[in-house]
């Protein structure tokens, strides 16, 4: 069945690979939404022909503006923020997907959900920073969020037997362990952006790539896992599994297990989101056991790895800790691909400010973004 498909964050690696889905299975985009890049967009408008188009960055959008003045066929554009949530609310497509990078992608998440839209959720921030905002508007609206993140696809999948889901017991959320794996706190000492861009698996953008060396990509996982399966982070283990074959599995009251196998490619959660409940063939070569020589498996070491300890700290504590968890590591991961700050001061600013504040109690959409603005004034102070 064709379906019509709202992009947002399109000329990102997610975004890049949704298409990659849409141009398989014929599907339609209703709209594209994208930060800054004006060559990816234009290509992308000349080949799917969006109604709509969304340039966050002011300048870019002039750009974009500027090239597709006078082209009969042209999209509607829409500018900045305020045109994020425009497009995420807009009726037409049947499932809006969310690439968003960063806490940026809350309000246009909440938009489509608002809205009555399916929301496919490769935006993991939403679910950190706004975790009951989110879920309870899922409920309000009756609407199906669907996961994107590998691990969480995988999860998702594995509990598609509602009577089985009913006794999960536990999570094993797999890591890579990035490419400092096995490493001691003094030897990441001197490790630099392009030591840490050398993710071994995956070709991905460079925040979420920084965020794996970190392992605080894993933390915010943990994190949006337990929003999303209804677990407290005790029944969250991560376990490393290097190959990154084993996407991550389930264990019931009876202490089975299931899991989700296959090639380390986005495409595969990215079509089952966009296809749920049914399964189509992928673009995906399949898994070739014969060439399988091994499957590892090792333990996260939280000692060394300080973001994972402060994201588990912080969905402990609830509240906005994990919104301030989110905020201080975007600004510090910022200032690292800068090269202005070192790779362990990442860690060491995430933990101070889960330390700084109890962040319990309730919250608004207004006080996450407080909170965020907070976190990163933080960061900016203790530099």
């Amino acid at each position: 069945m064709s379906k019509t498909i709202t992009l947002l964050g399109s000329t990102g690696s997610i975004g890049t690979q949704s298409l990659d889905v849409c141009r398989m299975h014929g599907y339609s985009v209703f709209g594209l939404a994208a930060h800054s890049s004006v060559e990816k967009i234009l290509d992308q408008i000349r080949e799917f022909h969006p109604r709509y188009v969304v340039m966050v960055e002011p300048e870019a959008c002039r750009k974009l503006e500027a090239e597709l003045a006078g082209q009969a066929d042209a999209p509607r554009l829409m500018a900045g923020p305020e045109g994020l949530r425009e497009l995420a609310a807009m009726e037409g497509p049947d499932v809006v997907l969310n690439a968003v990078v960063g806490i940026a992608g809350l309000d246009a998440s909440l938009a489509a959900i608002e809205s009555g839209h399916d929301l496919a959720l490769a935006n993991k921030e939403s679910l950190v920073t706004g975790g009951h905002l989110v879920t309870d508007a899922v409920k309000q609206h009756g609407v199906h969020l669907l996961p994107v993140d590998s691990e969480h696809s995988a999860i998702f999948q594995c509990l598609q037997d509602a009577h089985s889901a009913k006794t999960l017991e536990k999570i094993l959320l797999t890591a890579s362990g990035g490419p400092f794996f096995g490493m001691k706190t003094e030897e990441l000492r001197g490790k630099t952006k392009a030591d840490a861009l050398r993710h071994p698996n995956w070709n991905m953008g460079a925040k979420i790539t920084i965020d794996s060396a970190t392992l605080m990509n894993k933390g915010l996982e943990l994190i949006e896992a337990a929003w999303l399966f209804g677990l407290p982070e005790d029944k969250i283990q991560i376990v490393v599994q290097r190959e990154s074959i084993i996407h991550s599995a389930v264990q019931f009251t009876d202490h089975s297990i299931l899991a989700q196998l296959g090639v380390p490619d986005m495409r595969i959660p990215i079509q089952y989101a966009l296809t749920w409940p049914e399964r189509l063939p992928s673009p995906v070569p399949e898994l070739d056991f014969a060439a399988l020589t091994k499957l590892s498996i090792a333990t996260a070491d939280e000692e060394t790895f300080r973001c994972l300890a402060a994201c588990k700290k912080a969905i402990r504590k609830g509240g906005l800790a994990p919104c301030a968890a989110n905020g201080a590591n975007e600004a510090a991961v910022a200032h690292f691909l800068r090269d202005e700050i070192g790779f362990l001061d990442i860690g060491r600013l995430v933990e101070g400010i889960v330390d700084s504040d109890s962040f319990g109690g309730d919250y608004t959409l207004a006080d996450v973004h407080e909170c965020d603005r907070m976190a990163r004034a933080y960061v900016e102070a203790h530099i």
